[in-house]
Protein backbone atom coordinates (compact mmCIF):
# COMPACT_ATOMS: atom_id res chain seq x y z
CA UNK A 1 0.00 0.00 0.00
CA UNK A 2 1.22 3.32 -0.86
CA UNK A 3 1.35 6.48 1.81
CA UNK A 4 -1.26 7.85 3.63
CA UNK A 5 0.17 10.94 2.32
CA UNK A 6 -1.71 10.16 -1.21
CA UNK A 7 -5.17 9.96 1.04
CA UNK A 8 -5.20 12.69 3.11
CA UNK A 9 -4.23 15.25 0.35
CA UNK A 10 -5.06 19.32 1.08
CA UNK A 11 -6.42 20.99 -1.26
CA UNK A 12 -9.87 22.95 -2.33
CA UNK A 13 -13.50 21.46 -3.44
CA UNK A 14 -15.80 20.43 -4.51
CA UNK A 15 -14.66 16.93 -5.57
CA UNK A 16 -11.48 15.53 -5.56
CA UNK A 17 -12.11 13.23 -8.60
CA UNK A 18 -13.85 15.77 -10.43
CA UNK A 19 -11.79 18.67 -9.73
CA UNK A 20 -8.38 18.19 -7.85
CA UNK A 21 -7.80 15.14 -9.97
CA UNK A 22 -8.45 17.26 -13.11
CA UNK A 23 -6.87 20.26 -11.73
CA UNK A 24 -3.44 18.56 -11.50
CA UNK A 25 -3.81 16.62 -15.18
CA UNK A 26 -4.10 20.39 -16.34
CA UNK A 27 -0.86 21.22 -14.58
CA UNK A 28 1.07 18.20 -15.37
CA UNK A 29 0.32 18.60 -19.20
CA UNK A 30 0.86 22.52 -19.38
CA UNK A 31 4.32 21.85 -17.77
CA UNK A 32 5.42 19.56 -20.59
CA UNK A 33 3.70 21.50 -23.22
CA UNK A 34 4.09 25.63 -22.18
CA UNK A 35 4.48 26.43 -26.03
CA UNK A 36 1.49 24.89 -27.27
CA UNK A 37 -0.84 27.71 -29.10
CA UNK A 38 -4.35 26.06 -27.82
CA UNK A 39 -5.49 23.15 -25.80
CA UNK A 40 -8.59 20.98 -26.17
CA UNK A 41 -9.69 18.53 -23.43
CA UNK A 42 -12.14 15.77 -23.69
CA UNK A 43 -14.32 14.77 -21.02
CA UNK A 44 -15.52 11.04 -20.82
CA UNK A 45 -18.27 9.49 -18.67
CA UNK A 46 -18.71 10.35 -14.61
CA UNK A 47 -16.73 13.26 -15.56
CA UNK A 48 -18.40 14.59 -18.49
CA UNK A 49 -22.01 13.58 -16.46
CA UNK A 50 -21.71 15.59 -13.58
CA UNK A 51 -18.28 18.03 -14.30
CA UNK A 52 -19.78 21.10 -14.76
CA UNK A 53 -21.63 20.90 -11.14
CA UNK A 54 -18.27 19.93 -10.16
CA UNK A 55 -16.48 22.81 -11.40
CA UNK A 56 -14.63 20.38 -13.65
CA UNK A 57 -14.66 22.92 -16.39
CA UNK A 58 -13.39 25.51 -14.46
CA UNK A 59 -9.90 23.71 -12.24
CA UNK A 60 -9.01 23.04 -16.17
CA UNK A 61 -9.67 26.21 -17.45
CA UNK A 62 -7.97 28.32 -14.48
CA UNK A 63 -4.77 26.35 -15.57
CA UNK A 64 -4.84 26.26 -19.56
CA UNK A 65 -6.81 29.41 -19.82
CA UNK A 66 -3.87 31.92 -18.88
CA UNK A 67 -1.63 30.58 -20.92
CA UNK A 68 -3.20 29.80 -24.64
CA UNK A 69 -6.95 28.85 -25.48
CA UNK A 70 -9.03 26.31 -24.55
CA UNK A 71 -11.62 24.02 -25.97
CA UNK A 72 -13.49 21.45 -24.01
CA UNK A 73 -15.36 18.78 -25.56
CA UNK A 74 -18.20 16.48 -23.19
CA UNK A 75 -18.79 13.54 -24.22
CA UNK A 76 -20.63 11.33 -20.94
CA UNK A 77 -21.46 8.47 -22.83
CA UNK A 78 -18.01 7.30 -23.48
CA UNK A 79 -16.83 4.94 -20.61
CA UNK A 80 -13.38 3.51 -20.50
CA UNK A 81 -13.28 0.46 -19.10
CA UNK A 82 -10.10 0.98 -16.96
CA UNK A 83 -12.05 4.12 -14.97
CA UNK A 84 -15.10 6.00 -15.44
CA UNK A 85 -13.64 9.77 -14.90
CA UNK A 86 -11.34 9.87 -17.85
CA UNK A 87 -9.79 12.85 -20.10
CA UNK A 88 -7.54 13.44 -22.80
CA UNK A 89 -5.22 16.58 -22.77
CA UNK A 90 -4.60 17.41 -26.14
CA UNK A 91 -1.49 20.35 -27.51
CA UNK A 92 -1.47 22.32 -30.81
CA UNK A 93 0.63 24.77 -32.36
CA UNK A 94 -0.35 27.85 -34.06
CA UNK A 95 -2.04 25.95 -37.14
CA UNK A 96 -4.24 24.14 -34.87
CA UNK A 97 -2.20 20.53 -35.41
CA UNK A 98 -2.20 18.74 -32.54
CA UNK A 99 1.06 17.95 -31.51
CA UNK A 100 0.69 15.64 -28.27
CA UNK A 101 -2.23 13.83 -26.71
CA UNK A 102 -2.43 12.59 -23.47
CA UNK A 103 -5.30 10.36 -21.68
CA UNK A 104 -5.63 10.04 -17.91
CA UNK A 105 -8.14 9.11 -15.44
CA UNK A 106 -9.46 10.84 -11.93
CA UNK A 107 -9.38 7.78 -9.91
CA UNK A 108 -9.95 9.27 -6.75
CA UNK A 109 -9.19 10.93 -4.14
CA UNK A 110 -7.45 13.55 -6.09
CA UNK A 111 -5.24 10.88 -7.77
CA UNK A 112 -4.29 10.38 -11.60
CA UNK A 113 -3.44 7.10 -12.96
CA UNK A 114 -2.99 5.59 -16.90
CA UNK A 115 -4.29 3.09 -18.10
CA UNK A 116 -2.53 0.07 -16.68
CA UNK A 117 0.26 1.76 -14.94
CA UNK A 118 0.24 4.82 -12.74
CA UNK A 119 2.67 6.83 -13.77
CA UNK A 120 3.18 9.29 -10.56
CA UNK A 121 2.98 6.45 -7.81
CA UNK A 122 5.05 6.38 -5.13
CA UNK A 123 6.80 3.36 -3.68
CA UNK A 124 5.04 1.44 -1.68
CA UNK A 125 5.69 1.79 2.47
CA UNK A 126 3.07 -1.14 3.54
CA UNK A 127 4.20 -4.46 3.78
CA UNK A 128 0.54 -5.62 4.58
CA UNK A 129 -2.60 -4.39 2.89
CA UNK A 130 -5.52 -6.22 4.47
CA UNK A 131 -7.17 -5.70 7.99
CA UNK A 132 -6.66 -8.94 9.22
CA UNK A 133 -3.20 -8.87 8.59
CA UNK A 134 -2.24 -5.85 10.53
CA UNK A 135 -4.73 -6.98 13.34
CA UNK A 136 -3.05 -9.86 13.36
CA UNK A 137 0.30 -8.15 14.01
CA UNK A 138 -1.11 -5.98 16.13
CA UNK A 139 -2.44 -8.70 18.79
CA UNK A 140 0.55 -10.50 18.66
CA UNK A 141 3.02 -7.28 19.22
CA UNK A 142 1.11 -5.37 21.96
CA UNK A 143 0.95 -2.49 19.55
CA UNK A 144 -1.92 -0.34 17.95
CA UNK A 145 -2.91 0.22 14.54
CA UNK A 146 -1.19 3.75 14.42
CA UNK A 147 1.69 2.07 15.95
CA UNK A 148 2.06 -0.12 12.52
CA UNK A 149 1.68 3.70 10.73
CA UNK A 150 4.84 4.90 12.80
CA UNK A 151 6.86 2.00 11.60
CA UNK A 152 6.10 2.40 8.11
CA UNK A 153 5.89 5.70 7.36
CA UNK A 154 8.31 6.91 9.71
CA UNK A 155 8.22 9.53 12.41
CA UNK A 156 8.05 12.15 10.19
CA UNK A 157 4.47 11.37 9.02
CA UNK A 158 3.41 12.61 12.95
CA UNK A 159 4.37 16.21 10.97
CA UNK A 160 2.44 15.86 8.17
CA UNK A 161 -0.52 14.60 10.14
CA UNK A 162 -0.30 17.62 12.34
CA UNK A 163 -0.99 19.88 9.22
CA UNK A 164 -3.64 17.69 7.88
CA UNK A 165 -5.23 18.09 11.65
CA UNK A 166 -4.91 22.48 11.45
CA UNK A 167 -6.10 22.17 8.28
CA UNK A 168 -9.67 20.06 9.23
CA UNK A 169 -9.99 22.21 12.23
CA UNK A 170 -9.46 25.84 10.39
CA UNK A 171 -12.58 24.51 7.49
CA UNK A 172 -14.50 23.28 11.07
CA UNK A 173 -14.43 26.94 11.56
CA UNK A 174 -14.72 28.66 8.27
CA UNK A 175 -17.90 26.44 7.79
CA UNK A 176 -19.39 27.41 11.59
CA UNK A 177 -18.99 31.10 10.92
CA UNK A 178 -20.23 31.64 7.16
CA UNK A 179 -23.42 32.14 5.98
CA UNK A 180 -25.47 32.40 2.95
CA UNK A 181 -26.17 30.18 -0.31
CA UNK A 182 -23.82 28.10 -1.40
CA UNK A 183 -22.37 28.45 -5.20
CA UNK A 184 -24.88 27.32 -7.78
CA UNK A 185 -28.64 26.58 -9.32
CA UNK A 186 -30.24 24.61 -6.11
CA UNK A 187 -29.73 27.86 -3.99
CA UNK A 188 -29.41 25.84 -0.53
CA UNK A 189 -28.33 27.69 2.29
CA UNK A 190 -25.94 26.80 4.81
CA UNK A 191 -26.75 25.37 8.20
CA UNK A 192 -23.78 24.16 10.11
CA UNK A 193 -24.23 27.90 11.77
CA UNK A 194 -27.75 27.77 12.63
CA UNK A 195 -27.28 24.04 14.08
CA UNK A 196 -24.28 24.87 16.07
CA UNK A 197 -26.69 27.77 17.87
CA UNK A 198 -29.51 25.06 18.43
CA UNK A 199 -27.11 22.48 19.88
CA UNK A 200 -26.42 24.77 22.44
CA UNK A 201 -29.97 25.05 23.39
CA UNK A 202 -29.87 21.38 24.32
CA UNK A 203 -28.52 18.83 26.98
CA UNK A 204 -26.45 15.92 27.06
CA UNK A 205 -27.25 13.48 24.17
CA UNK A 206 -28.95 15.93 22.04
CA UNK A 207 -26.15 18.68 22.64
CA UNK A 208 -23.57 15.98 21.19
CA UNK A 209 -25.48 14.83 18.20
CA UNK A 210 -26.47 18.35 17.03
CA UNK A 211 -22.93 19.37 17.35
CA UNK A 212 -21.63 16.55 15.65
CA UNK A 213 -24.19 17.13 12.81
CA UNK A 214 -22.87 21.16 12.55
CA UNK A 215 -19.01 20.41 12.48
CA UNK A 216 -19.90 17.54 9.33
CA UNK A 217 -21.81 20.53 8.20
CA UNK A 218 -19.01 23.25 8.72
CA UNK A 219 -16.98 20.80 6.52
CA UNK A 220 -19.12 19.63 3.60
CA UNK A 221 -20.16 23.41 3.17
CA UNK A 222 -17.12 24.39 2.80
CA UNK A 223 -15.66 21.97 0.14
CA UNK A 224 -19.22 22.71 -1.99
CA UNK A 225 -18.25 26.50 -1.94
CA UNK A 226 -14.52 25.35 -2.69
CA UNK A 227 -13.18 25.84 0.30
CA UNK A 228 -9.71 24.36 1.61
CA UNK A 229 -10.17 21.03 2.71
CA UNK A 230 -8.55 17.65 3.27
CA UNK A 231 -9.95 14.49 1.44
CA UNK A 232 -10.79 11.69 3.72
CA UNK A 233 -10.62 9.98 1.98
CA UNK A 234 -12.72 12.42 -0.28
CA UNK A 235 -13.90 15.55 -1.17
CA UNK A 236 -17.58 14.63 -1.10
CA UNK A 237 -16.73 12.47 1.91
CA UNK A 238 -14.55 15.17 3.91
CA UNK A 239 -17.00 15.93 6.59
CA UNK A 240 -16.96 12.95 8.57
CA UNK A 241 -13.48 12.71 9.74
CA UNK A 242 -12.98 16.42 10.86
CA UNK A 243 -16.58 16.37 12.70
CA UNK A 244 -16.09 13.18 14.87
CA UNK A 245 -12.36 13.44 15.58
CA UNK A 246 -13.10 17.66 16.58
CA UNK A 247 -16.04 16.85 18.24
CA UNK A 248 -14.04 14.34 20.67
CA UNK A 249 -10.97 16.46 21.39
CA UNK A 250 -13.61 19.47 22.46
CA UNK A 251 -15.99 17.54 24.42
CA UNK A 252 -13.54 14.88 25.59
CA UNK A 253 -10.22 17.01 25.71
CA UNK A 254 -7.87 14.56 23.90
CA UNK A 255 -4.77 16.12 23.50
CA UNK A 256 -3.39 17.01 19.86
CA UNK A 257 -1.13 13.57 19.92
CA UNK A 258 -3.87 11.33 20.59
CA UNK A 259 -5.73 13.12 18.16
CA UNK A 260 -2.89 12.41 15.16
CA UNK A 261 -2.80 8.86 16.31
CA UNK A 262 -6.76 8.35 15.30
CA UNK A 263 -5.75 10.23 12.14
CA UNK A 264 -3.38 7.83 11.20
CA UNK A 265 -5.48 4.61 12.36
CA UNK A 266 -8.04 6.27 10.01
CA UNK A 267 -6.00 6.52 7.52
CA UNK A 268 -5.22 3.03 7.70
CA UNK A 269 -8.47 2.12 7.47
CA UNK A 270 -9.31 4.15 3.99
CA UNK A 271 -5.62 3.07 2.55
CA UNK A 272 -7.04 -0.66 2.88
CA UNK A 273 -9.99 0.37 0.83
CA UNK A 274 -8.34 2.17 -1.73
CA UNK A 275 -6.16 -0.61 -2.11
CA UNK A 276 -8.70 -3.63 -2.52
CA UNK A 277 -11.32 -1.65 -4.10
CA UNK A 278 -11.93 2.08 -4.29
CA UNK A 279 -12.67 5.30 -2.85
CA UNK A 280 -14.60 6.31 -5.98
CA UNK A 281 -17.71 7.37 -6.08
CA UNK A 282 -17.42 7.50 -10.06
CA UNK A 283 -16.47 3.69 -9.45
CA UNK A 284 -18.31 2.61 -6.56
CA UNK A 285 -21.16 4.46 -5.36
CA UNK A 286 -21.31 6.76 -2.35
CA UNK A 287 -20.29 3.72 -0.37
CA UNK A 288 -16.61 4.44 -1.08
CA UNK A 289 -16.90 7.23 -0.36
CA UNK A 290 -19.55 8.46 2.50
CA UNK A 291 -19.00 4.68 3.67
CA UNK A 292 -15.52 4.56 3.68
CA UNK A 293 -15.40 7.99 5.49
CA UNK A 294 -17.75 6.57 7.98
CA UNK A 295 -15.82 3.87 8.71
CA UNK A 296 -12.51 5.97 9.34
CA UNK A 297 -14.17 8.18 11.76
CA UNK A 298 -15.46 4.84 13.49
CA UNK A 299 -11.94 3.43 13.98
CA UNK A 300 -10.77 6.54 15.35
CA UNK A 301 -13.79 7.12 17.46
CA UNK A 302 -12.64 3.53 18.74
CA UNK A 303 -9.18 4.12 19.14
CA UNK A 304 -9.89 7.46 21.10
CA UNK A 305 -11.62 5.50 23.94
CA UNK A 306 -9.17 2.85 24.27
CA UNK A 307 -10.95 0.59 21.99
CA UNK A 308 -8.53 -3.26 21.62
CA UNK A 309 -7.00 -3.71 18.13
CA UNK A 310 -10.48 -6.30 17.57
CA UNK A 311 -13.03 -3.31 18.63
CA UNK A 312 -11.51 -1.13 16.27
CA UNK A 313 -11.67 -3.95 13.42
CA UNK A 314 -15.19 -3.94 14.48
CA UNK A 315 -15.94 -0.40 14.23
CA UNK A 316 -14.34 -0.18 11.13
CA UNK A 317 -16.53 -2.97 9.87
CA UNK A 318 -19.70 -1.70 10.91
CA UNK A 319 -19.11 1.65 9.49
CA UNK A 320 -18.89 0.49 6.37
CA UNK A 321 -20.71 -2.54 6.32
CA UNK A 322 -24.42 -0.50 6.79
CA UNK A 323 -23.30 1.78 4.17
CA UNK A 324 -23.24 -0.61 1.36
CA UNK A 325 -25.42 -0.32 -1.47
CA UNK A 326 -25.11 3.11 -1.15
CA UNK A 327 -25.63 5.13 -4.56
CA UNK A 328 -23.80 8.51 -5.47
CA UNK A 329 -26.38 10.64 -7.25
CA UNK A 330 -25.60 14.16 -6.88
CA UNK A 331 -28.60 16.21 -7.51
CA UNK A 332 -27.49 18.40 -10.51
CA UNK A 333 -24.24 17.30 -10.50
CA UNK A 334 -23.56 19.51 -7.28
CA UNK A 335 -21.84 18.14 -4.13
CA UNK A 336 -24.46 19.13 -2.13
CA UNK A 337 -27.73 16.90 -2.23
CA UNK A 338 -27.76 14.36 -1.01
CA UNK A 339 -24.38 15.18 -0.09
CA UNK A 340 -23.37 17.12 2.42
CA UNK A 341 -26.23 15.59 4.72
CA UNK A 342 -24.88 12.42 4.21
CA UNK A 343 -21.25 13.61 5.78
CA UNK A 344 -23.80 14.53 9.02
CA UNK A 345 -25.50 11.62 9.21
CA UNK A 346 -21.96 9.56 8.62
CA UNK A 347 -20.24 11.43 11.37
CA UNK A 348 -23.20 10.35 13.94
CA UNK A 349 -23.49 6.47 12.36
CA UNK A 350 -19.38 6.48 13.29
CA UNK A 351 -19.97 7.32 16.57
CA UNK A 352 -22.63 4.88 17.11
CA UNK A 353 -20.39 1.92 15.53
CA UNK A 354 -17.66 3.22 18.47
CA UNK A 355 -20.16 2.57 21.17
CA UNK A 356 -21.90 -0.86 19.65
CA UNK A 357 -18.19 -2.13 19.65
CA UNK A 358 -17.37 -0.85 22.88
CA UNK A 359 -20.25 -2.54 24.18
CA UNK A 360 -18.40 -5.97 22.91
CA UNK A 361 -14.94 -7.88 23.05
CA UNK A 362 -14.93 -7.07 19.19
CA UNK A 363 -15.23 -10.83 18.12
CA UNK A 364 -18.23 -10.98 14.94
CA UNK A 365 -18.70 -12.89 12.01
CA UNK A 366 -18.09 -10.63 9.51
CA UNK A 367 -14.47 -9.10 8.81
CA UNK A 368 -14.02 -5.67 7.62
CA UNK A 369 -11.51 -7.43 4.71
CA UNK A 370 -14.99 -9.02 3.68
CA UNK A 371 -17.05 -6.35 3.79
CA UNK A 372 -14.72 -4.15 1.65
CA UNK A 373 -14.82 -7.23 -1.00
CA UNK A 374 -18.67 -7.28 -1.06
CA UNK A 375 -18.22 -3.34 -1.39
CA UNK A 376 -15.91 -3.93 -4.30
CA UNK A 377 -17.90 -6.22 -5.69
CA UNK A 378 -21.65 -4.44 -5.24
CA UNK A 379 -19.83 -0.78 -7.16
CA UNK A 380 -19.23 -3.35 -10.12
CA UNK A 381 -22.70 -4.43 -10.09
CA UNK A 382 -24.07 -1.03 -9.46
CA UNK A 383 -25.49 0.06 -13.05
CA UNK A 384 -23.50 3.14 -14.44
CA UNK A 385 -26.51 5.92 -13.29
CA UNK A 386 -25.71 5.35 -9.74
CA UNK A 387 -22.34 5.65 -9.73
CA UNK A 388 -21.82 9.79 -10.47
CA UNK A 389 -23.77 10.51 -13.54
CA UNK A 390 -26.69 12.64 -12.02
CA UNK A 391 -28.86 9.89 -14.60
CA UNK A 392 -30.42 8.30 -11.49
CA UNK A 393 -31.84 8.03 -8.11
CA UNK A 394 -32.30 11.73 -6.26
CA UNK A 395 -31.04 13.37 -9.53
CA UNK A 396 -33.15 11.84 -11.72
CA UNK A 397 -36.06 14.73 -12.72
CA UNK A 398 -35.84 16.12 -9.16
CA UNK A 399 -37.43 19.03 -8.93
CA UNK A 400 -37.47 21.37 -5.61
CA UNK A 401 -40.75 20.93 -2.86
CA UNK A 402 -43.02 23.44 -2.42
Amino acid sequence: MKSIRELYRIGTGPSSSHTMGPRKAAERFLAKHPEAKSFEVILYGSLAATGKGHMTDVAILDVLQPHAPVEILWKPHIFYPFHPNGMTFCSKDANGKKTDEWTVFSVGGGALAEEGEDQSATPDVYQMNTMSQILYWCEHSGRSYWEYVEQCEGPEIWDFLSEVWATMKEAVHRGLDAEGVLPGPLNLRRKASSYYIRAKGYKDSLRSRGLVFAYALAVSEENASGGKIVTAPTCGACGVVPAVLYHLQRSREFSDARILRALATAGLVGNIVKHNASISGAEAGCQAEVGVACSMASAAASQLFGGSPAQIEYSAEMGLEHHLGMTCDPVCGLVQIPCIERNAYAAARALDANIYSAFTDGHHRVSFDKVVEVMKQTGHDLPSLYKETSEGGLAKNYTQMD
